[in-house]
């Protein structure tokens, strides 16, 4: 992981050598479908877990390590909201260091918000660490309307107020943050993220009710509860946060990531090939290798890996995203790619993101045939794909697309590959080792 120490005079094209096309030059993955992929590939730490844990980094002055960091543009990118923020960022390998100031600056810049969601997670802390806080309205990938009224509302029952002007949102309180009891309209990820971190120097108990419960919330509650918080109930609807003074540093192994695992689960599947998964429990894919087992694939389980072979022709099947244990709308393109060219017609309901379906377009050209009403895609599998230039709108899609082409006729070139670049490390070169005939090209 080419990564460097942060700076605020370095450009932020200089941060990471594997991810400066994804800053200005136009790179592709070419793709010869047909390929059977067979053999094991590791997984490194959980994209939707390593952000949030970065960020809960600044809630104790001191020198704080991650290990199992993956070399991702968004982790990049989230370095550099804590270098604006004032602390100091290093890599090693795949060990990330930081060290945190007794004086925060609070505030996260528009061209980093505008880059990567995932910025409003600082809210919280630096509401809990400073009693200010200014971030700009949110970007990231374009999957339709995510509000942050639900982080909003939590922050304001435990006594922030908030104002926005010109795009920018500015939060204060007076004294400290005050816990209550909280009923999250929707288990957001992020809104329970946000509660937790902002709750975990509050005064008094926070009661977060209709909690999310996916892994990565459980892996960042193991990380604050070892800096000295007291988090209780991770991983169930209902959390409950006592207060305390003050946290300290610690060192912790960032989860495996499930999305990673599941990507590679699919290649297996797609191409009718062998694959094991190391560095993921399996339990953490709980519904989504259930579907791929209902697809036709065979699963053979182990406690941090399991082992999928793919089915000649996948079956269709049903399924609908869903929060936590059920089917994560991050591996819906895939399956669908999957889908794609299966015996018979599969239904998928998209619950979570309004323009999840974004992709299907690209899809199409490849000779999918899926046809989509509101949140609904209706997938009538085609004996094979045709390999055709395409277009990565969001970092699952691009994934899928390039699923899509390792099983389809001919030549695949997904364009746009810097939003892969924001969730995978070395997606071509993994790829590769299983067999696939994949290369990275300049623009």
């Amino acid at each position: 992981m080419l990564l460097a120490k942060t700076s605020r005079q370095v450009p932020p094209r200089t941060y990471n050598a594997r991810v400066t096309h994804a800053l200005g030059l136009d790179e592709k993955i070419k793709v010869t479908g047909g390929a059977v992929l067979n053999g094991e590939v590791g997984v490194l730490g959980a994209k939707n877990a390593v952000l949030k844990e970065m960020v809960a980094m600044l809630m104790a002055p001191g020198v704080h390590r991650l290990t199992n960091v993956p070399g991702i543009l968004d982790v990049s990118i989230m370095g550099q909201v804590l270098d604006h923020i004032g602390a100091s960022c290093e890599f090693e390998g795949h060990t990330l260091i930081v060290e945190v100031p007794d004086d925060l600056n609070p505030e996260a810049p528009l061209e980093l918000v505008r880059a990567m969601r995932a910025s409003i997670i600082v809210l919280g802390p630096l509401l809990a660490r400073t009693g200010r806080a200014r971030v700009a309205f949110p970007g990231g990938d374009d999957l339709g309307s995510r509000p942050i009224d639900w982080h909003l509302d939590s922050l304001r029952q435990m006594g922030a107020e908030f104002t926005l002007e010109h795009g920018v949102l500015t939060g204060r309180v007076d004294g400290r943050l005050q816990g209550a009891a909280l009923d999250l309209e929707f288990p957001s990820v992020g809104a329970t993220e946000n509660t937790i971190l902002a709750a975990v120097l509050a005064d008094g108990e926070t009661i977060i009710n209709n909690a999310a419960r996916e892994p990565e919330i459980q892996d960042l509650a193991d990380q604050l509860n070892a800096m000295g918080a007291r988090i209780d109930g991770a991983g169930t609807h209902t959390i409950t946060i006592d207060g305390v003074r003050e946290l300290h540093p610690v060192d912790h192994h960032v989860i495996g990531d499930r999305l990673e695992a599941g990507t590679y689960a699919v290649a297996g599947a797609i191409t009718g090939g062998e694959v094991t998964v190391r560095n993921c429990d399996p339990a953490n894919l709980r519904m989504e290798l259930r579907k791929l087992e209902e697809a036709g694939c065979e699963v053979e389980r182990g406690q941090d890996s399991f082992v999928i072979a793919g089915p000649k022709r996948a079956k269709a099947v049903d399924f609908a995203t869903l929060p936590f244990p059920g089917f994560h709308t991050d591996m819906q393109p895939q399956m669908v790619a999957l889908l794609a060219s299966a015996e018979g017609t599969s239904i998928v309901t998209e619950n979570l993101y309004d323009s999840r379906f974004r992709y299907i377009g690209e899809l199409a050209r490849m000779g999918a045939d899926v046809t989509t009403e509101w949140q609904h895609a209706v997938v009538r599998g085609v004996p094979t794909l045709s390999g055709c230039p395409v277009l990565a709108f969001d970092i699952r899609a691009g994934a899928a697309l390039v699923l899509a082409g390792l099983a389809a006729d001919g030549f695949t070139t997904v364009s746009d590959v810097s939003h892969i670049d924001r969730g995978y490390e070395d997606f071509v070169g993994k790829l590769a080792s299983l067999g696939a005939q994949i290369e990275r090209l300049a623009g």
